[in-house]
């Protein structure tokens, strides 16, 4: 499961995407780099999508460079796939050289697009296939989040067929689909960081305990439905930060919100019995700045990668830098 947002931009114009990545730990994550003039093969079937690059991208994923779960490109793109677990119904195959899997296809957009509409384009070239790589141990349900700094799609897989729209507000967590999503937030109008005001009953005063009672009724557990309008309020009432730096340290501050204690969701596991779910990393991506910020599991500190100073000559994984250690300070 995982949750998505773009936060308003800073006073200066600054733009970022914050992610989380909420999973049981089964993949050997490590950062992606793309090369700028990457040639891209698809590996679903015979015969699929070919493109060459023209952008270096930077992200999160596993076994290959262009197997990405996340990431951003030095342009101010990023894409985004996130869990839709029964609600991902992938095409047939053609064979005619539109087959790709959903988790090639940030690659291929990233790698080729600049914008949200571009993005929208690449996609609508693309047919869909059901790709597991026999190294990854589930099926991947998927849907695909794309951001630029001014706008968001959601590209999704229904019994329909692909279904690539709009998204207003921006924010994005797993299943069902966006429309039933957004209908929803039409139950959680009264939401307000504003206490509510006392009330007398019977010639005695109720008033607010405390701070934070404006929001009471936000649902606090961690399936899609409330995690979608817990990050949507948070979004919705955020203050404009005055810079970047100011930018980046709130989307920090939401997607901690979002972090799980390891125990307090559990899910079935591979082969019976269940697992954690975890947040196994989180992500911001600078769209204005070209920076890629990165936290895992085992490690408290937040790491930032300067896309313009990324050598995109070549395609490669990267260990994440996880000494897992807190910062040591004399008093």
């Amino acid at each position: 499961m995982c949750t998505n947002f773009k936060h308003q931009p800073a006073s200066d114009g600054s733009v970022a995407v914050g992610r989380t990545m909420e999973f049981p730990d089964v993949l050997p994550w490590e950062l992606c780099v793309v090369a700028s003039d990457h040639a891209g093969s698809s590996e679903s079937v015979p015969n699929g999508k070919t493109w060459k690059a023209s952008h270096g991208v930077v992200g999160i994923g596993a076994f290959k460079p262009e197997w990405i779960a996340d990431g951003t490109n030095a342009v101010g793109l990023s894409g985004h796939l996130l869990y839709m677990p029964g609600h991902a119904t992938y095409a047939a195959p053609r064979n005619d050289g539109t087959d790709i899997g959903v988790l090639e296809s940030l690659a291929f957009v990233l790698g080729t697009c600049s914008t949200v509409a571009e993005a929208k384009a690449a996609y609508a070239t693309c047919n869909i296939v059901d790709f597991t790589p026999p190294e990854v141990p589930m099926k991947l349900p998927l849907h695909v989040i794309i951001h630029d700094k001014d706008s968001c799609a959601v590209i999704e897989f229904q019994p329909d067929g692909m279904v690539i729209s709009d998204n207003p507000v921006q924010v994005a967590t797993n299943a069902p689909f966006l429309d039933w999503h957004l209908t929803n937030v039409s139950n959680y109008l009264t939401q307000t960081p504003t206490l509510p005001a006392p009330v007398t009953i019977g010639g005695t005063t109720f008033a607010p305990l405390g701070q934070g009672s404006g929001f009471a009724g936000l649902p606090a557990d961690g399936n899609s439905p409330s995690r979608f309008v817990r990050v949507l309020a948070d979004v919705r009432f955020a203050q404009q930060p005055k810079d970047e730096h100011a930018l980046l340290m709130d989307c920090v501050r939401i997607l901690h919100n979002f972090d799980i204690v390891p125990g307090t969701i559990m899910e079935p596991a591979t082969g019976g019995g269940v697992t954690p779910e975890l947040t196994m990393w989180s992500t911001v991506s600078n769209l204005t700045g070209h920076h890629y910020l990165v936290n895992t599991l085992n490690d408290p500190l937040w790491y930032s990668i300067d896309l313009s100073q990324t050598d995109f000559s070549s395609s490669r994984l990267v260990s994440f830098p996880t000494n897992g250690t807190f910062t040591k300070f004399s008093v």
